[in-house]
């Protein structure tokens, strides 16, 4: 059985990658979770939202929600998982409004030049 939990150390990590970055997204629509229980082996972090039909019953605005995999994320090098939070956090358009981008426009190359962008923040 998967356990999700608010992930505050995530959050802040995100934070510093979106300021460092520039990426203009409302961080307090973007919160961050950490799972724990998943049988998955290879996936590390996943990027949810909620429809546009329910955000429109619910009158919200879009909201994403980063979740890290416990037993995939915890055990990697701190360079790699800022890697897979820059990876998560492009996957949301500048637009937010619900959508996700694909693999077409996140993928390692981008990422990468993403995360030589956030070293030379320093």
């Amino acid at each position: 059985m998967i356990k999700y939990f608010k992930a505050s150390d995530i959050g802040s990590l995100v934070n510093d990658i979106s300021e460092k970055l520039t990426i203009k997204h409302d961080l307090s629509r973007i919160p961050c979770i950490r799972s724990i229980g998943s049988k998955s082996r290879r996936t590390i972090a996943r990027c949810h939202t909620i429809s546009k039909a329910v955000q429109t019953g619910l009158g919200i605005k879009a909201h994403y929600v980063i979740e890290v995999i416990s037993e995939n994320f915890d055990k990697l090098e701190q360079q790699d998982k800022i890697k897979t939070l820059i990876h998560e956090l492009m996957h949301i358009p500048k637009a937010f409004g619900g959508g996700f981008k694909g693999h077409r426009h996140v993928n390692k190359r981008s990422v990468d030049k993403m995360y030589d962008q956030y070293k030379s923040s320093f």
